[in-house]
């Protein structure tokens, strides 16, 4: 499915290319502004390495860093100059592309945003991550759902952040709204190498769905992080891997027609179909109930572990964050701020569902 890395673009084909960036530093507005240009540079470059590329993806972090600032001064709205500056590369190079903000957040800690914009400059997706990384990372847990978008030539596309990908639940709800291709962004570190493997095979087979996930790479002078691109097949054979070289682009073709096939013709292991017909040999279209204690008890509040009373890490004080105080509020009625912000999608699918 790679196509030798997208140089053997096929008419069903989509490319996508997962950028391992250099792992930067950013604690001042002006190296904000520098690492803007950064990335806008690489887009170029990823255009120009790679003609037929669909899709570019940069990791988490990408833009800042991984200080965990919450500084206002390096925060970043919908509406502000980074943004403008990702739409302005993808129209240029006439190219869809994947970013990672640290957004703004009046009502509480900033949320760790990515954003998939098209070729036009439009905003099509735009999504909260929902699992920080605790008790490491300081932001807002996601409010907007888990949207999916019809990307470039039709593929059908999901994002996911970093930690997001360690829950089955967050991949089994990209393909239960139709997802055939789930982003993964990430800035992972060396010791979460094989769990990265394996999570990232594993969200593939297990929905019968392409997942290409990346992280940033190099170090930063405390951190080191991995880089390790992987595209995924839809029955979890990967298709294409990086290493740790900073900036290399990791290339492959998704198929989605191969992706479609298979939803609708394999009997054998099409999990996310029997998931809710379990035993239809037996039984007249399988069983259709809800047997999963912990669905059940997440739905009517009661979720809690055998051993709930003995986690230790219960907020993020062992990394140097205060005990929050203000409960989580769920989804708000006004996600974005401005008129001008709202004005950016046009209409598109992403927040058009979430909203």
């Amino acid at each position: 499915m790679s196509g030798l890395s997208g140089l053997n673009k096929t008419p069903n084909g989509v490319v996508v290319g997962m950028v391992q960036l250099q792992l930067p530093v950013v604690d001042t507005p002006a190296q904000l502004a520098a690492q803007k240009e950064r990335i806008v540079s690489m887009v170029g470059k990823a255009r120009r390495s790679y003609p037929g590329m669909d899709l570019v993806v940069f990791p988490e972090y990408s833009l800042h860093g991984l200080s965990m600032s919450t500084a206002d001064e390096l925060m970043v709205s919908l509406d502000g100059p980074e943004v403008a500056a990702f739409r302005e590369a993808c129209i240029e190079h006439r190219i869809w592309g994947c970013f990672s903000i640290m957004e703004k957040n009046p009502q509480g800690k900033p949320y760790n945003t990515g954003l998939v914009i098209d070729d036009q400059g439009v905003i099509k997706l735009y999504y909260r991550k929902f699992h920080p990384w605790v008790p490491v990372e300081p932001w807002e847990p996601g409010n907007m759902g888990i949207p999916v978008i019809e990307g470039p030539k039709g593929l059908k596309l999901g994002l996911i952040i970093c930690h997001d990908g360690m829950f089955p639940e967050m991949a089994r709800e990209c393909a239960y709204k139709g997802a055939e291709l789930m982003i993964r962004t990430a800035g992972y570190t060396a010791p979460i190498r094989h769990a990265w493997q394996i999570t990232n095979q594993a969200n593939a087979f297990q929905n019968l769905m392409a997942t290409a996930s990346v992280c940033l790479c190099g170090s930063d002078g405390t951190f080191d992080s991995m880089g390790e691109a992987m595209v995924c097949s839809f029955d979890g054979t990967v298709v294409a891997q990086g290493g740790g070289r900073p900036d290399e682009i990791v290339c492959a073709e998704i198929r989605p027609d191969l992706i479609r096939e298979a939803r609708v013709h394999w009997g054998v292991e099409n999990n996310i179909y029997q998931l809710y017909h379990r035993g239809y040999v037996a039984v007249k279209g399988g069983a259709q109930d809800c047997p999963y204690t912990f669905m059940q008890d997440m739905v009517d509040g009661s979720f809690e572990l055998p051993w709930e009373a003995q986690v230790e890490h219960t907020d993020g004080q062992s990394c140097g964050f205060e005990a929050p105080t203000r409960a989580y509020q769920g989804n708000e009625t006004n996600l974005l701020d401005t008129p001008a912000q709202a004005s950016l999608f046009n209409g598109s699918n992403g927040i058009k569902e979430a909203a």
